[in-house]
């Protein structure tokens, strides 16, 4: 049902962007809110504005709220390459290859974790929304490797909290443009959309707390392994700090990558990859460690820059 809501802008929104002050208001996300003005859905003083409008205390702000778009329940769709690394009655974990989304999502038509999961016949929680029932974390799309999914109700309980408690050992490897000076150190900066609203996130004043760890495990003449730990676990965290560093995932296109390297390594999305997920099991409370190995197209790059090196 469509809300039509009718007030003045707060003085403590005086002078801030139309779609950051939307955001304030409704709680509504910077691209929702530029959304909205885009579909002239926002009228202030009468007058449909640009989203970069600087808005003034005391406007008269007439804003139609449509409910937004429902995504799809998840359908049972076999996924080629997504291999079980464990199962018993309450956890599967899973080696996630690329172009395959945790769950599905407004606007993704392709195969995702859940979809797999339930072709082969295996149970899910049914906590959480209906899209990511079992659904405890996720990998980009395009970032390969461990991830957990929930099968009973307490371990969907118990892992969300562990997730959200950061009591969970996050372990990537990625490849990056250049070399990070210096080889080590720790980027905290907060995470938050891009106010472009193309999809992006970027380092934003008052974003999410946002904490990458990052160590270099290998130094190519162009690009530089490395192994990262997340105390976060933000949308496009390490892309979004790796491409603030100037060092930009290699491949990933989104976040400034150079594509004649990626074409040279023949690599066609950004050199991310889950190689560890560590948590204790949510019933036994043992500690357990899966790991990953590389995929072919990943490891084949790096076979190029050994031999180039």
């Amino acid at each position: 049902m469509t809300e039509q809501r009718n007030l003045p802008v707060p003085d403590g929104l005086e002078g801030e962007r139309i779609d950051a002050a939307l955001s304030r208001m409704f709680g509504l996300s910077r691209t929702r809110a530029a959304e909205l003005i885009a579909a002239g859905d926002v009228l202030l003083d009468g007058v449909t504005p640009a989203k970069s409008e600087r808005v003034r205390a005391g406007a008269w702000l007439q804003v139609r709220i449509p409910p937004p778009p429902t995504a799809p329940a998840p359908v049972a769709e076999p996924v080629p390459g997504m291999r079980i690394l464990y199962e018993d009655e309450d956890i599967v974990v899973i080696d996630k290859p690329t172009g395959v989304a945790a769950h599905p999502t407004v606007g993704w038509t392709g195969p995702t974790v859940l979809g797999g999961l339930l072709a082969a016949g295996h149970r899910v929680a049914t906590s959480g929304a209906a899209e990511r029932q079992g659904i405890v974390h996720r990998l980009d799309a395009n970032t390969t490797g461990v991830m957990v999914v929930a099968k009973s109700e307490t371990a969907y309980s118990r892992l969300k909290r562990a997730f959200k408690e950061r009591d969970v050992e996050k372990r990537y490897h990625a490849l990056v443009q250049g070399h990070p000076d210096p080889l080590r150190g720790t980027v905290d900066a907060p995470i938050d959309r891009h106010p472009s609203g193309n999809g992006r996130f970027a380092v934003v004043a008052g974003g999410k707390p946002s904490i990458t760890h990052y160590t270099t495990i290998e130094a190519f003449r162009a690009a530089s392994l490395l192994e990262i730990d997340l105390e976060t676990g933000r949308t496009h965290q390490i892309r979004v700090h790796m491409s603030a560093l100037r060092h930009p995932c290699v491949g990933d296109m989104l976040y400034g990558a150079d594509p004649t390297l990626a074409a040279r390594l023949g690599v066609r999305r950004q050199w991310l990859h889950a190689v560890s997920l560590s948590f204790d099991h949510p019933i036994t409370g043992h500690r357990v460690t899966f790991t990953s190995d590389y995929p072919e197209d990943l490891a084949r790059s790096l076979e190029i820059l050994r031999a180039e090196s």
